[in-house]
């Protein structure tokens, strides 16, 4: 590849990015920024110069990727039944017990074949050739896999002699994947051909280019609340062609939302009384309701812990040195060194709500001094990494920008499957290392290629 882009001409480059815009446009890829003043959804910047993994690299990743989602699906039955964890000294009872993404509801419940994270995104950084961190478990409602399937695309369409050059590996069959994963759960328990609808918060969602692109490349049905209801005690959906029972939702709509009788009044994004119809086994929902307390930063800094003690191995993806702001210790840590340090809220994500120590302001950081002192618990922090860089193109020609990797990752009674390479996203503003398309980040395809 190296030598296919040292022959291009830097203007032919950037009329294919245009180009590449164009087809981003048609096909309707957008994302809502939040906190813009305009409100209105925008084209997720596309860079094409692709990111490439070695072969041997991406070895490295899906072992550990593959270890880590092991171990979070182990800690969350745990949790939601005995809690040997807790018994055993190795997490303490609060990080559960005040955690708001805990689910009582959920406790004594096993859920088909006791899987909980069927669709899982893991966030990766490199600092040096080889060497990743694990940065964040997205195991609630992972978005951001059309992008990595449509930037594939449309590199294919474009550029169609590099894979001819190049063996790279594919990930476009995720969505088949994706349906293959969640029908095999009910398989398993004895459902044959089971109907699978995927559940969506509506248009005015954020990530609703993607709930469409995914239902329609899955070949189920796009589902809102508002569509479903009981029909001869089971969960059936509106069509055309009169009911039709729904086996599997693979839902977009976060736990809070889901049912009004059993989580949040106001929750109209879902359906009365679906979750008692679930523990009734009546509909399984993905991933199962509860699963986001294996994504929070609090419990982040004791996955090593939760790998050791459900798989009896080192972990094979390093966590990030984290400080727990809730342990005085730490605190103490992080208040006298905020200037150099990265700062999370335990429940946020998108990259909202954070401190970047060495980009603020003397206002910012007092004001996160003070966010710190009165709720502690409610973060932790960690040391600025030096990102690994990987070129864009802009309009003077290649420069470096900082990058993330998030790999999907499916889990089944047959096994995990883990699309090679995934989503890069790329902070496009010079210095910076925020790279959420919420944020105004890019993406790039993924390739991961033998060595």
């Amino acid at each position: 590849f190296a030598n296919w882009l040292d022959k291009q001409n830097l203007g032919l480059l950037q009329k294919q990015s245009k180009r590449a815009q164009d087809i981003f446009r048609s096909v309707g890829i957008t994302f809502n920024v939040y906190g813009a003043s305009d409100g209105v959804e925008r084209l997720i910047p596309f860079d094409m110069i692709p990111r490439i993994l070695a072969a041997s690299e991406w070895k490295i990743l899906e072992a550990g990727i593959r270890q880590r989602v092991t171990a979070l699906n182990a800690f969350l039955y745990d949790i939601y039944h005995t809690q040997e964890i807790v018994r055993a000294g190795v997490i303490p009872a609060s990080l559960i017990n005040d955690n708001d993404a805990f689910v009582p509801q959920m406790m004594n419940f096993a859920p088909p074949c006791n899987i909980y994270t069927h669709v899982a995104g893991i966030d990766v950084v490199r600092t040096e050739p080889g060497k990743f961190f694990v940065l964040e478990d997205n195991v609630r409602v992972p978005s951001g896999v059309s992008y990595m399937i449509e930037n594939r695309e449309t590199m294919m369409h474009m550029f169609p002699e590099l894979f001819e050059q190049n063996r790279v590996r594919p990930v476009g069959h995720y969505p088949h994947q994706l349906f293959r994963s969640l029908s095999e759960c009910l398989e398993a328990a004895g459902t044959q051909n089971p109907r699978v609808s995927l559940l969506t918060p509506g248009v005015f969602n954020s990530a609703y280019f993607e709930h469409a692109f995914l239902a329609d490349e899955m070949g189920v049905e796009l589902i809102e609340g508002s569509d479903l209801f009981f029909h001869d005690g089971y969960i059936a959906q509106r069509t055309t062609k009169g009911p039709q029972r729904v086996d599997i939702i693979y839902r977009r709509v976060d736990d809070g939302f889901i049912d009004p009788l059993n989580f949040r009044p106001d929750g109209t994004l879902g359906m009365p009384g679906i979750f008692d119809a679930y523990r009734a086994g009546k509909v399984m929902l993905a991933n199962a309701p509860g699963a986001g307390i294996a994504d929070d930063k609090a419990v982040y800094s004791f996955v090593p812990d939760i790998i050791k003690f459900y798989t009896g191995e080192a972990p094979k993806l390093e966590n990030i040195q984290t400080w727990r702001c809730s342990e005085k210790d730490d605190l103490a840590y992080v208040l006298e060194n905020l200037e150099q340090l990265v700062v999370k809220e335990v429940h946020g994500s998108g990259g909202y709500g954070m401190l970047v120590g060495p980009a603020a302001s003397k206002a910012e950081i007092n004001r996160f001094r003070k966010k710190l002192k009165s709720r502690p618990s409610s973060y932790i922090a960690q040391p600025t990494l030096a990102l690994s860089t990987v070129p864009i193109l802009t309009r003077s020609g290649l420069t470096p920008r900082h990058v993330d990797l998030r790999p999907f990752v499916l889990l089944s009674p047959n096994g995990i499957r883990i699309t090679p390479g995934g989503l890069t996203r790329v902070a496009l503003k010079k210095n910076s290392v925020i790279v959420n398309s919420s944020q105004g980040g890019g993406t790039k395809d993924t390739w991961v290629v033998d060595d």
